[in-house]
């Protein structure tokens, strides 16, 4: 997230940055990694908006995230609708074209390409 939380630093001047927390890729009760056991990070599957809504909170605080955090719904609408599962990046232009779609993470979570593909949107022309 470092290189993440530095691009939003320096351009949330010229745009709005979300991370959108869905479904917990390793929970607890699921497909949990060890990797995650030994770092800490045990989050059960949420049972509502108010359990994901905690974990996001956890997610964010832990993590140092700046970022406005916003949560899913319960039938994973965004995570549907973006294939965000585990995690993704996107640039979306303010007339909702998509400007650049990340492969999926953790190997596809790529900040500077993103962060290209957002400075090609903003130049002038």
């Amino acid at each position: 997230m470092g290189e993440l939380e530095a691009w939003y630093r320096e351009a949330k001047s010229v745009a709005d940055f979300y991370v959108v927390y869905i479904r917990e890729a390793h929970p607890t009760d699921g497909w949990q990694v060890q990797a995650n056991v030994r770092q800490g990070v045990l989050v059960p599957t949420a049972r509502s908006e108010e359990d994901r809504a905690q974990a996001a909170s956890k997610c964010a605080k832990e993590l140092k995230i700046s970022i406005p955090v916003l949560i899913d719904n319960m039938n994973d609408e965004v995570e549907r609708a973006y294939r965000g599962w585990p995690d993704r990046i996107y640039v979306v232009a303010k007339n909702g074209m998509i400007g650049f779609q990340g492969e999926p993470g953790p190997r596809g979570f790529r900040p500077l390409d993103a962060k290209a593909a957002l400075s090609k949107m903003t130049a002038g022309p």
